[in-house]
């Protein structure tokens, strides 16, 4: 089968045949429909995460269920899933706790080892898991928990993007900040997470969203999803009651910082690379009973709220549409990526025709 790989840091992303093994107790095997082009993933192209190579890419992405490992009770070949990347085992003290996006053999084992979550690949021939998902494919094996079931009357090649993008995003509106209704917000980076980040300020009834982006088209589509006002500098917001980093460098999480008003809170949504250090005033943070808060994954539990949001765009609550810029073959995955890196694309999708439906 076809997969990206990346074969070490800074290497060129290529298509190759990656042997996939046989679904495990607890998995499922997944045909992917589409996959969503991230942030994340040039992230590691560019070596500013620590990733074992070599590494099947993708870590958003959606599809039908293929195959069934022993002991999964609760799925049927020919689902329709999302998939997630925080497939928790629902074991450790945060899965039991209710805070599955913090699951310990999440963070522990799966992410920084490039396995699933019993410690071992499904791919053949050395090749990592990027995230437990590798959505960069015709077909993944993931933990049950990594495949959210969802609808059958959506579009799989439109709700790929729910599963890291619109999750992350409305998520640290609702659980991880609780925005209240009335409350101002401003967003700095108006990119897939940003839009989702402002789409999230709108359901909650934000009175002011201010959209901040040097981007003048991505600020067009802030303000068709639901920004009150847009901005080309960050310097310019002051006074909100939160401020959402979705872009995640040091510059613009500072920025989100000294834009709060009193009682406001920073939410740290976009992943800076690795060892990056922001600096702020901890006396006027503590003076003025502001907070940062950090975002992972939306603070999200996969199983609830990624039905939930695959109901509101069904309901015409949230526009899905708009944040996709275009559709690509797999065996363009590189550009796509180099499209996304110089800021041409929202998001992008790689539809693969076998999981289309």
């Amino acid at each position: 089968m076809k997969a990206a790989v990346l074969r070490a840091p800074g290497a060129s992303v290529e298509i190759t045949a990656v042997p996939l093994h046989e679904p495990r107790a607890g998995e499922v095997e997944v045909t992917i429909a589409a996959a969503g082009v991230c942030h994340s993933d040039l992230h590691v192209v560019r070596g500013e995460w620590d990733v074992p190579t070599p590494v099947v890419l993708g870590h958003e992405g959606s599809g039908v269920v293929s195959k069934l490992g022993e002991d999964v009770t609760d799925l049927e070949i020919g689902d329709h899933v999302i998939l997630s990347w925080v497939p928790q085992c629902e074991h450790c003290r945060y899965c039991v706790s209710g805070r599955p996006w913090q699951c310990e053999v999440v963070a522990n084992v799966v992410a920084p080892n490039g396995v699933l979550l019993d410690g071992t690949s499904r791919w053949g021939d050395g090749f990592h898991h990027y995230l437990g998902v590798s959505s960069f494919a015709e077909r993944v094996v993931v933990p049950r928990s990594g495949a959210i079931k969802i609808r059958r009357d959506v579009p799989l090649d439109v709700v790929a993007i729910v599963g890291c993008a619109v999750a992350t995003g409305l998520g640290a509106v609702r659980n991880t900040a609780g925005v209240p209704p009335e409350a101002t917000v401003g967003v700095i980076g108006c990119g897939g997470v940003g839009l989702s980040v402002i789409q999230g300020a709108r359901l909650a009834g934000a009175s002011r969203i201010v959209a901040c982006d040097i981007n003048p088209a991505k600020l067009e589509v802030a303000t068709k999803v639901g920004a009150t006002e847009t901005v080309s500098d960050a310097a310019e917001l002051s006074d909100l009651d939160f401020v959402f980093d979705a872009i995640g460098r040091i510059e613009t999480t500072e920025a989100a910082i000294a834009a709060l008003a009193l009682g406001g809170a920073a939410v740290i949504v976009g992943l800076p690379p690795a060892g990056k250090t922001a600096r702020f005033d901890p006396l006027a943070l503590a003076e003025a009973n502001q907070r940062i808060l950090g975002s992972n994954y939306g603070s999200i539990d996969p199983q609830q709220d990624i039905p939930w949001i695959i109901d509101l765009y069904k309901a015409e609550m949230l526009d899905l549409d708009t944040l996709i810029s275009g559709r690509r073959p797999l065996e363009e995955a590189a550009d796509a990526l180099e499209d996304l890196a110089a800021g041409r694309t929202l998001r992008t999708l790689l539809t693969m025709d076998g999981g289309r439906s």
